[in-house]
């Protein structure tokens, strides 16, 4: 196991529409992580004698994550009245042995979003970055995080 580089998947998804604003769209997503019964009975990496089954500490730092930029970015949206229809992200983090300490060292994320019609892409991806900035999640680890967001709009936009 020495020197062995751990990854971990968590996939998000949201949807509704943040026209009305911030204080009226929903903040309800799902996280899922890869390989997780999602009971929050929670156990050890399998590679460190852990149950595959249950969510690991390393997952639930993932989720955090995904789950913070998630809500940071329908903020950001919501007050600038851009109407974001859907969202999701497929993310991962990479925790490798071989540095020490040993500690999650990147997370990538890669949001999916569908924008109505209306802002350019470049103003989404502005919020993107602004939503990072203040990722309260984000603004608390150390891990090296990267964002690369594909950027949709409704039929007849963008």
């Amino acid at each position: 196991m020495a020197g062995a580089l751990h990854f971990y998947r968590a996939t998000c998804q949201w949807e509704g529409s943040t026209l009305a604003g911030y204080d009226h769209y929903p903040r309800a997503h799902t996280v899922r992580l890869a390989g997780a019964e999602l009971d929050l009975k929670l156990s050890s990496d399998p590679a460190f004698h852990g149950d595959s089954r249950a969510p690991n500490p390393e997952q639930l730092l993932l989720a955090a994550a995904v789950s913070c930029q998630l809500l940071s970015f329908l903020a950001v949206a919501a007050r600038a009245r851009l109407d974001v229809l859907r969202y999701s992200d497929d993310a991962e983090a990479e925790m490798p042995e071989a540095e020490k300490p040993i500690r999650i060292t990147r997370i990538r994320l890669r949001p999916e979003i569908l924008m109505a019609v209306g802002p350019s892409e470049e103003k989404v991806r502005q919020l993107v970055e602004l939503a990072h900035r203040e990722c309260f999640i984000a603004n608390s680890l150390k891990s090296e995080i990267t964002i690369e967001p594909t950027i949709a709009f409704e039929a007849g936009g963008g």
